[in-house]
């Protein structure tokens, strides 16, 4: 597997580094790359010297680490109390159908990628949705395709 000579920096920071080491090693490398490739998994375990299934295991365990590259826009759905209260699973069913995506996955096309979250912690604009951290308040499911298109018609912008 391809190594990634741009990691080195960030695995030098952690010299004779054990397994205490591998959650802060792995975000350090999730920061730069946006997530967690086969190739970087494979990287920082002979780093730490250990295998992959056990950082693997790890990873897996906290729902922070993504294994596949985010989309141009990140939508971050909340399903926190409140917001799930005021229809949240709605608005995440409505941008599942929009973008033809389940949550953890990213758009063919690269352009947007979809995460459920436990909490934002905007529960006052309840239900909300983030786009690249912009904040939608109040989303009801009929309002998605309309957010979905405003962010289409940006990249066509630029």
């Amino acid at each position: 597997m391809p190594m990634h000579a741009d990691i080195d920096d960030i695995l030098a920071k952690y010299p004779n580094a054990g397994r205490d080491a591998l959650i802060p090693l792995l975000q350090d490398v999730q920061e730069r790359h946006g997530y967690l490739s086969r190739e970087t998994v494979a990287q920082v375990g002979e780093w730490l010297k250990l295998p992959a299934s056990k950082i693997y295991g790890v990873a897996t365990f906290y729902n922070q680490f993504r294994f596949h590259a985010p989309g141009e826009f990140h939508v971050q759905v909340c399903r926190g109390t409140a917001c799930h209260v005021k229809g949240s699973l709605a608005v995440l069913q409505a941008l599942k159908q929009s973008l033809k995506i389940d949550a953890g996955q990213t758009t063919r096309d690269g352009q947007f990628s979809l995460e459920v979250v436990a909490c934002i912690g905007a529960c006052s604009l309840a239900p909300v949705i983030s786009i690249d951290g912009e904040f939608h308040a109040g989303v009801k499911p009929d309002e998605v395709e309309g957010i979905i298109e405003t962010y289409r018609a940006k990249k066509g912008g630029q």
